[in-house]
């Protein structure tokens, strides 16, 4: 198996300084106003160099979200409880969601970015699927006799929602982190 490439000092400078800059105009502007001439003017780069790296404005706004979203996957694959193994499935589907809304209110401007540049991409890219990947099989651990899959889309399909955006952009997450409790507490309730 050949060994993967290893990448130039000078590339992964420029992609660093790219995402730095993407990150700190979505902050400045809002997700709507941030073009590629604008993220390379300000990483000190060409926008040939964006585009060579990252493909289109959409493909940069999706490595910036991937790179947020790699470390909540650490921490659910080798992480430790609740967010990682080692708990119930309810307790680990309650963390989950969780670690879900804080990483969107950390990340509001670049979220509505990526939906925005990508939204083809919501129910199709790699990181809703692996979200949907991990909610559907702790769904099934705590009730296999429960449509997991389509549970696991409800509930991620939940927080695409303009109503918890706005919940997210005003500051009421203890609200919406509540009322996501009660649902999965009410869902993954066994009955006889």
């Amino acid at each position: 198996m050949a060994e993967p490439k290893r990448e130039r000092a000078d590339a992964a400078r420029n992609r660093a300084a790219i995402l730095r800059a993407a990150e700190q105009l979505l902050v400045e502007s809002g997700p709507g106003r941030v073009s590629v001439e604008q993220v390379a003017r300000a990483a000190g780069v060409g926008k040939g160099t964006v585009f060579h790296r990252f493909g289109s404005r959409s493909g940069l706004m999706r490595a910036l979200l991937e790179d947020r979203v790699r470390l909540l996957a650490e921490a659910v694959e080798k992480g430790p409880p609740p967010l990682g193994p080692g708990v119930p499935a309810a307790d680990r589907l309650l963390a989950f969601l969780d670690a879900v809304v804080d990483l969107a209110t950390r990340n509001v401007a670049l979220i509505a970015a990526y939906e925005e540049a990508a939204p083809e991409e919501r129910q199709a890219g790699d990181v809703y699927q692996y979200w949907h990947r991990h909610v559907s099989m702790l769904i099934t651990e705590a009730r296999p006799e429960l449509d997991a899959e389509l549970l696991g889309h409800i509930l991620l399909g939940a927080l695409h929602s303009d109503l918890v955006m706005h919940l997210v952009r005003s500051g009421d997450t203890g609200r919406l982190t509540a009322t996501l409790h009660e649902l999965v507490r009410s869902l993954l309730v066994i009955r006889s």
